[in-house]
Parts: C-alpha cells; sequence; structure tokens
C-alpha cells in the first residue's frame, strides 16, 4: 500500500479493437455511447458481449482530479493486465506492458496538473497460444493446462486500478527478506529502488514491530538502489502450524525529505512479514533449524476466472488444505492473488511457488521471464509462507489436447519424447530455465530455488529434481509405487505430483440421463476429463452412472492413501515430503482435485486427511489376491510427526470368513519419526472372500486405525 492513493473505480466500457479505431480510441473527444459496460477488476469473456472474444479490446474510463501541490506527483497503477498492453491518458500515450501477475506504474504527473476531467484508456492483449510448445505469453497455467477450459481466455483489467499520490520521492520496489532468524535475534534486509523527480538528501525509516531504524541517503535525479538490514533482538519467530504460532510483524518503510515546515513522508509502504529462516538439503526442510516432513498439495488457480475469487475463497482454501493436515500449498504453475499468501502468513501453511511457466516455450521470452522472476521475488518475498521457488514446471515441449491419451501409439511417442527432453540438453530446460533460477537467486538468496519440477535424473545433473510419479494412472498399476520407490529411491525424495481423475458430486455439467452416452467429447474438451485413462483404470462395463461416479472417486482415494501412506513410511529414508495432485478445482471439471469447484470433497479428500494425521500407523498392504497356502509376512510401522517422543500398543487383526489372528506390539514411538513395531506373520487360509487385516490402537494421545482388504484365490488343486 502506498502513501496515499485512490481507486479508480468509475465506469468502463469497451470495444474489440480495429484498425481504424485503435488509432483514435483514447482521444478524450470521441463518442463512446454505443461502447458496452465492462466490470473492473474482471475478465472480458465473464461480459456476455465479449463471452467467445479473443481480443484485443480497448478499455477507456473518465475519472475527475485536480493537480493538487506543486511538490507532489501521480501516478496511475495497474495492479493486473491480463497480459499485454498498451495505456494512454487524456491521449498522451504512457507505455508499454507485459505480465499478468505484477503491478505496472506510469508518471501521469503533468497530465494531472493540466486538466480535472481525464480519460484513461488501455488496450489489453491476451493472445490464444496457438502453438503450445513454443508459447509467447508468461501465464502458465491459465494459458495451457489439462485442468481449465483450453477455450478460456484470462483477458482483461483482473485487478484494481488506482491513482497514487507521492512526494518527490518515490519507492518503486522494495525486496524484503529475512537474511537470519534464531531465538537471540533476526535480521531483515531491504532493497529499495527510488526515483527521485531531483536530486535529494533523503531519511528511510524503517519500522519492525516496536524497533525503529534510520538512514540517511543522498539521492541523485533518477533511479536510485538503497540497502539496508534492521536488526531484531529477542524476536517472535514465526512457525508453520506443525512447529508453533506463525507471529507476524507489522512493517512501515518511510522516505522522508526535510522543507521549511520541518520532514515530510514521500512515500511509504506497508505490509506485514515474518521472522524465520527455510533450509533445504537433499529435499528435507529445516524452518528455523526445526526439521519438518512436508504433506503438501497442488493448487491451481482458485476460480478460473481469478478476477472473481474472493479474500474468502483464498482463505477457505488454505483453510481446508490445513483441515486436511497440511503443512504446503504448491502454486501450480501461476501465481496467486495477494489474498492467498496473506492467508497462508496467518495460518501458518508453507507454500512452495512456481513461476508461472508450463511445458514449452518460445526463445523470444527469455528476457522478459528474467524480469518477470524478479518481479515475483519483490512482490512476493516479504511472505514468511513462501519457502520455496520453482522456475518452471515440466520444461518440455508437451502439446497435449483433448487427444492426447485415447491413441495407445500417440500416448507412447509422448512418453518416449518427453523422456528423451529430459534426458537431452534444451532450450527450456538448459537456458530458460537456468536464467529464470539465476534471476530468482540474485532477487533472494534466503530460500532454496529449484530451476524446474518434474524432471528425471539427466545429463548435468544425475539425481533430477523433484518426481511427478503417476504410477495407477499414467503409467502402471497403483500398486507398483512401493516397488518402484524399492528400486529407486532416488525418485522418491520429494514427488510434487500424483493421483488420480475422479467424477465429482457436483456434476451438472454431466447430462447424467444419456448414461451410457454421454457428451464424452465435451467431457473430455471443456471439463478436462481423459477419457481413455479412467475407462483403463475404471472401466464402465455393468455400472450404472452413479456407481461408476461412485467407484471413480474410490479409485482415486485408493490411490492417495496408498501413495501417502508408502511416502510418510520412507519419511527422510530418503523421502523429506510430497505435494499430491491436486486439491481444488478452478471451473467445473473432471480431475485429479480431491475438492470440486464448489468445495465438495470427493472420497480422496477423507483418504487424504487419514493419511496425513500427525500419527498414523500403516502396514505393508496385503496382495491384492493371495493364494490360500501363502506364507505372508508384513511389517506395521507407526509414523509420528509429533515433536515429542510417544509410546502406546498397535493391535492386528486379520479376519476372514469362519476364522481370525490377532496380534499386539507395545514400544517407543521417537519424535518426528517412523518406526517398525512389529510383524504380522501367517499362512494364507484356505477359505473363500475377503481377507481383512484391521490395525487400531492408541499412541500417546492419538487414536490410530488403518484397513487393509483383499479377496483370497484358492490354491491350485495338484492333478
Amino acid at each position: 500500500m502506498g502513501l496515499n492513493e485512490r481507486r479508480i473505480v468509475d465506469q468502463w466500457v469497451a470495444l474489440p479493437a480495429d484498425d481504424e479505431l485503435r488509432r483514435t480510441f483514447a482521444e478524450p473527444e470521441i463518442d463512446t455511447g454505443e461502447w458496452e459496460p465492462i466490470t473492473v477488476p474482471g475478465h472480458w469473456q465473464t461480459t456476455p458481449a465479449f463471452a467467445d472474444h479473443d481480443g484485443p479490446l480497448l478499455h477507456r474510463t473518465t475519472f475527475e482530479h485536480g493537480g493538487g501541490p506543486a511538490d507532489r506527483r501521480w501516478w496511475v497503477r495497474f495492479d493486473g493486465l491480463f497480459y499485454q498492453g498498451d495505456v494512454w491518458l487524456d491521449g498522451a500515450y504512457l507505455g508499454d506492458t507485459e505480465g499478468y501477475f505484477h503491478p505496472h506504474t506510469f508518471e501521469v504527473t503533468d497530465s494531472i496538473r493540466a486538466r480535472s476531467e481525464h480519460t484513461l484508456a488501455v488496450e489489453l492483449a491476451c493472445a490464444p497460444q496457438t502453438d503450445r510448445a513454443n508459447k509467447r505469453n508468461i501465464t502458465g497455467v491459465f494459458q495451457h493446462w489439462d485442468a481449465i477450459d483450453p477455450d478460456w481466455n484470462p483477458g482483461g483489467i483482473w485487478r484494481p486500478v488506482h491513482l497514487v499520490e507521492t512526494g518527490p520521492v518515490r519507492i518503486v520496489r522494495l525486496n524484503t527478506r529475512c537474511t537470519e532468524a534464531t531465538e537471540d535475534r533476526a535480521v531483515l534486509s531491504f532493497t529499495a529502488e527510488l526515483d527521485a523527480a531531483a536530486g535529494v538528501d533523503a531519511h528511510v525509516r524503517t519500522t519492525v514491530g516496536s524497533i525503529d531504524h534510520g538512514l540517511d541517503h543522498t539521492l541523485a535525479t533518477g533511479s536510485n538502489v538503497v540497502e539496508w538490514s534492521v536488526v531484531i533482538d529477542r524476536p517472535r519467530l514465526w512457525w508453520p502450524h506443525a512447529l508453533g504460532d506463525p507471529a507476524l510483524e507489522h512493517v512501515a518503510v518511510e522516505i522522508r525529505l526535510s522543507d521549511a515546515a520541518g520532514s515530510m513522508v514521500s512515500d511509504a509502504r506497508r505490509f506485514r512479514t515474518g521472522l524465520r529462516r527455510i533450509e533445504m538439503k537433499q529435499w528435507t526442510m529445516r524452518v528455523n533449524g526445526e526439521r519438518l516432513f512436508l504433506k503438501g498439495t497442488n493448487q491451481g488457480p482458485t476460480r478460473m476466472a481469478i478476477a472473481d475469487a474472493t479474500a474468502e475463497d483464498c482463505r477457505r482454501d488454505i483453510d481446508l488444505a490445513k483441515d486436511a493436515g497440511l503443512d504446503l500449498v504448491r502454486i501450480h504453475a501461476h501465481v496467486a492473488r495477494p489474498e492467498t499468501y496473506d492467508a497462508a502468513d496467518e495460518t501458518g501453511m508453507l507454500v512452495w511457488q512456481d513461476f508461472p511457466l508450463q511445458w514449452g516455450y518460445a526463445r523470444q521470452i527469455k528476457k522478459q521471464a528474467v524480469r518477470q522472476a524478479g518481479e515475483m521475488v519483490s512482490m512476493l518475498g516479504h511472505h514468511p509462507s513462501v519457502a520455496i521457488w520453482c522456475g518452471h514446471n515440466e520444461p518440455m515441449r508437451l502439446d497435449l489436447d483433448a487427444d492426447a491419451f485415447a491413441d495407445p501409439r500417440r500416448t507412447a511417442q509422448m512418453g518416449l519424447r518427453t523422456v528423451a527432453q529430459m534426458q537431452l540438453p534444451t532450450w527450456n530446460k538448459s537456458v530458460l530455465d537456468r536464467a529464470v533460477k539465476r534471476a530468482i537467486d540474485a532477487a533472494d538468496g534466503t530460500r532454496p530455488t529449484i530451476a524446474h519440477s518434474g524432471v528425471m535424473p539427466h545429463v548435468g545433473r544425475l539425481q533430477g529434481t523433484d518426481s511427478h510419479l503417476y504410477f495407477g494412472w499414467y503409467f502402471g498399476h497403483e500398486r507398483d509405487f512401493p516397488g518402484f520407490a524399492k528400486a529407486m529411491p532416488s525418485q522418491v525424495r520429494f514427488p510434487t505430483e500424483f493421483g488420480a481423475q475422479a467424477i465429482p458430486d457436483t456434476d451438472d455439467f454431466v447430462d447424467a440421463e444419456a448414461w451410457p452416452d454421454l457428451d464424452w467429447d465435451r467431457l473430455t474438451t471443456t471439463h478436462n476429463l481423459q477419457r481413455s485413462i479412467l475407462d483403463r483404470h475404471v472401466p464402465r462395463d455393468g455400472h450404472t452412472y452413479e456407481s461408476w461416479k461412485e467407484a471413480t472417486q474410490r479409485y482415486q482415494a485408493t490411490v492417495t492413501k496408498h501413495h501417502i501412506e508408502t511416502l510418510r513410511r520412507l519419511k527422510y529414508r530418503p523421502t523429506g515430503g510430497f505435494a499430491h495432485f491436486a486439491f481444488a478445482d478452478a471451473h467445473p471439471a473432471i480431475t485429479w482435485s480431491v475438492l470440486d469447484h464448489e468445495r465438495r470433497p470427493k472420497l480422496a479428500y477423507d483418504a487424504l486427511t487419514e493419511a496425513c494425521r500427525p500419527v498414523i500407523v500403516v502396514a505393508d498392504r496385503l496382495p491384492e489376491a493371495p493364494t490360500a497356502g501363502d506364507a505372508l509376512a508384513l511389517d506395521v510401522h507407526v509414523v509420528s510427526d509429533r515433536r515429542v517422543d510417544l509410546s502406546g500398543r498397535i493391535d492386528a487383526r486379520l479376519d476372514w470368513e469362519g476364522g481370525e489372528h490377532r496380534w499386539s506390539f507395545e514400544g517407543d514411538v521417537p519424535a518426528d519419526s517412523c518406526v517398525r513395531v512389529g510383524t504380522v506373520q501367517f499362512e494364507v487360509p484356505d477359505a473363500p472372500g475377503e481377507l481383512a487385516l484391521t490395525l487400531s490402537g492408541r499412541v500417546g494421545d492419538d487414536d490410530l486405525a488403518n484397513a487393509y482388504t483383499s479377496i483370497i484365490r484358492p490354491a491350485q488343486r495338484k492333478r
């Protein structure tokens, strides 16, 4: 928030751009009586007149404001323009913009002083990315993702527009980083870019809680960079909710100038931050020196039309993630609304922040990507919840469409191309992503930065990065995952995507009465169903629509439960955490999310919650169809995220038709650990039907329960 600003909220109007109109539309005198009213903030496709329009679109509004004192400067600030713009005030060209998530500011002092009635005009473009393997817009998931309507165009003035007043010196940008945090002291480091109308002596006054800090600096005309630090003794540290209290401090930075009347504030910034330090080694995170196994999820935009998401919507998603026992939300291939980060700060939810790069991009974007990466850090760096930066999600040149997985031959070819692009140097992975990582590291050296997500071991990096492991969806069987983890431990150090699609309960977009002849093309194209893959794992034969829907949810819950249990059992050996895919839908869809677009839970939300409890009991899984007479030995583990040593008792019971076995185990569970508490050994009984292993018990103050089932296969009779 700046020193003195007001929102420009007068009625905006718009028309599609054409060659003739764009020459004159910015002139104050033109008649806009036939123009269409349009909501700002908003996206133009939510206005019925532009519902099918892909831009460019011309926007205009008028407002009144006089010039004020001679020593004041005036600025127009756009908090969010999707995606490229050209801006005029009172017919004079101010400049161009590119980048959807960060502010764009123009000085308008001369125009504000010259008249009291003003016309603000914007030509805005958000071109569809027709060559999606070589995209030019840095819009991440908004223009290329398999969980958003591919026909959606996010173009628009999607965040507020402000008229801002400052004195002779303006704070152009302010980077804030916590560079040290212990029980004894914390250090906040600041880097400010200051724009001075003329050379002047300035006093930079910084307040952090009850601490005041002053710095005198002589500024030259134009841009100046000033750096300083503030030391806080015996600080209140910010903690993730699993470790403590997410304490926040109010920060104010003021630029003061001396005049005949004394000291005046030329510009100011006020915000909240937290005092903490983040370290990550071998994919295990420590916050303020405390080790934390990260249980996370991926979150796309709160709403596909992100302008329509409210602060309450953003807060609800963070609260629901906390309620599910999660410590980490990965903001997947986009920068979210500011309210999301405020909610994470207040709740103690850690954030993995992706830069909005997803799949393939053209070579021309490198310079723009580096600039925008710096803007991302400047905008979000003061949030203590932001713990990890990531430059690019899956930097392979993928062009997924509705038919991508329908043809097994095409699917196999795409898989081979993907693996080849991971193994060999590519422009996206080897040039673009390294440049983005360098830009992030230069702006903020206090957090870990990952160049790209979802890249297997390859030339130059033998262990790869975090992993995307879709066993039971894109490849293999969901039961293959534990064996893969044992064979390839380097690939389960930090999985950040796994899961399966399921039909949501809020399914008004499905014409269920037409079953089984649903509009499969529309469900695939608009609502993200990967039909051929879902058919492979949950066949439709023999189902009603409702029973099929329930079966998809049961399957999704099964994948979620057993993947997470496997990863938690590998706690720190070698797994440092995970981020399941995905949490909540941005629009009516059939996706991997465990919450639908209205935040009604699928069965997998409960499975996620149970698997992410602070203390759980797990066993080796029963074979899918054990044969009567087989000798089995299933290890039982207790996983604890509690910060204290515990003790307790676990009871195990094996049930089949006509019989049962029982075991009991007692012992200690060290803090923040996974321990084997016993082994269940038995011979599979020669009995038809279900075999069920039930675990129950109490460890510390936690009541534990879990269950595994299979179907006994009769022993083959010898001839």
